[in-house]
């Protein structure tokens, strides 16, 4: 890593601190107040906390490292194309979870170096578990190479799950569907076998994956940077990979629109992921 290396534990506690601003909007008796962005998307007061919270929190144990937030004015690219380090930020990934009350959101901080994301936090503010990842190119100093879940004083390493010959557990977007998608699992359910499909919210997909609860998350709709950045550094550092549809890893920040590609998210890099998506191109 450039610079002085990040400690991972300090980010966690940013992730926590904003998820607790989250929470005091989710428990309020009122309703909860929406507002639409220029894109149609929903924004509440919980985002905007959050935004706030975690932008000022990074600024300052971080000064040197811009932050770049779902919430933040959008610099253009010749601007940001010349950083080479820098915080991506979903302060509330999943709003429409959120409205719903549904507990399915997160909190996602994610390094960026070079492109790639190397470290990553995902925290669920319902549950209270924190879901965390360092890369390889992020050991350095006290902090070391892998992926943990933890919840309260209590943490554990996580990874992802080998499939050998059993059946596939797949996760899917709660509101994000449509035909290729069910080709995709017809062809699995035809091929090495479906065991079950469960459709949630936000990262937390990605995150099941992460801790080998789920071997497959094929997202055929679209997302934007910091939708994927958090998790695919706790991905990685847990053994598994996000890959658009020819099967390379998402990179950041490498053009004008912070849309990604259609991708997969997948666990045990030794199955034959390739020949499954062959037939949704």
């Amino acid at each position: 890593m450039e610079d002085e290396a990040v400690d991972l534990a300090s980010v966690i506690r940013i992730a926590e601190g904003a998820g607790r601003r989250i929470l005091e909007v989710y428990r309020g008796e009122a309703d909860i107040e929406l507002e639409h962005k220029a894109d149609d998307s929903p924004l509440t007061l919980a985002d905007r906390r959050a935004h706030d919270y975690i932008e000022a929190q990074l600024n300052a144990l971080t000064p040197e490292l811009p932050v770049l937030s779902e919430e933040s004015n959008l610099l253009p690219y010749a601007e940001r194309r010349e950083w080479t380090r820098y915080w991506l930020v979903d302060p509330l990934d999943g709003t429409k979870e959120f409205i719903s009350r549904n507990g399915e959101f997160t909190v996602n901080i994610a390094l960026i170096e070079n492109g790639v994301a190397i470290l990553g936090v995902v925290h669920v503010p319902v549950s209270g578990v924190t879901y965390s990842g360092l890369c390889d190119e992020a050991v350095t100093g006290s902090n070391s190479a892998g992926a943990w879940k933890s919840e309260g004083s209590i943490s554990q390493e996580i990874t992802v799950a080998a499939v050998g010959q059993r059946q596939l557990k797949v996760v899917a977007s709660r509101r994000h569907k449509g035909e290729r998608l069910e080709s995709l699992l017809s062809a699995i359910a035809a091929g090495q076998g479906l065991d079950e499909v469960v459709s949630i919210g936000s990262s937390l997909k990605m995150c099941l994956v992460a801790e080998g609860k789920a071997d497959l998350y094929p997202r055929l709709a679209p997302t934007c940077e910091w939708d994927t950045a958090a998790a695919q550094a706790i991905v990685v550092a847990a053994g598994g990979e996000l890959v658009d549809l020819n099967f390379e890893p998402l990179r950041y920040n490498q053009k004008e629109s912070l849309l990604n590609p259609e991708f997969v998210v997948f666990g045990d890099s030794l199955f034959a992921w390739r020949e499954l998506f062959e037939s949704v191109k």
